[in-house]
This record gives structure tokens, sequence and C-alpha cells, in this order.
């Protein structure tokens, strides 16, 4: 319905802002998912505090699972290894939260 789609634009915008708060998210606007889609490259190569290397979206999306207690899903699977999927199908406050906490987890990669 119309009431949906207009919800899940301004969830789609939100996720889009706080995702700016993530350095090296470079964000393409979706449009009609509820999936954002952002490539991380950025963090391909960098360590954990433990010393394991971010090789590939596979390993960013276990660490963000991990670290953060947010599930993503790892590029690889839509034939883009360079990315990582984040659904935004919940309420505002939990995406907020969890934005929040993968920004946190991400800033310790090193």
């Amino acid at each position: 319905t119309h009431e949906m789609s207009r919800r899940f634009r301004i969830r789609r915008d939100l996720v889009l802002e706080k995702s700016k708060e993530i350095p090296g998210f470079v964000n393409f606007v979706p449009d009609g998912a509820f999936y954002l889609f952002p490539e991380v490259s950025y963090y391909l190569g960098k360590k954990t505090e433990s010393g394991q290397v971010i090789s590939n979206s596979m390993d960013l999306c276990m660490y963000i699972l991990n670290e953060a207690k947010v599930s993503t899903v790892p590029g690889e699977a839509f034939g883009a290894q360079q990315c990582i999927r984040i659904s935004f199908a919940a309420a505002d406050e939990k995406l907020v939260e969890a934005f929040d906490r993968m920004r946190k987890a991400l800033e310790k990669l090193q």
C-alpha cells in the first residue's frame, strides 16, 4: 500500500543517514527493496583486536555479528564481493541502535 511504501522510504532515508556516520560505507540509494547494500572494501585487509584479518565480506559480516550483534549478509551471495546487505525492515529505534553498534565495532578495526 501507499502507507507501507511511505514508511519504508522514511526508514531507507534513516539508514542512509546513519550509514553516513560509518567511515568507509559507500552507499547506493535503493529504489524498491528494503535493503541497504553498501560497498565496504575500506574494511577489507583491516585487522580485529585479536589480529584476525578481514579478508572478504563474509569475514566482515561475521565480525559485525560477533562484535556488534547485528546480522548482515555477505555481498558474495549476490555477486558483489565488496558489499554487505543490511535489511531495514525493523523499527526505527532498532535500526538506529544497530547502526550505532556497527559503527562502534568497525571503529575498532585497524
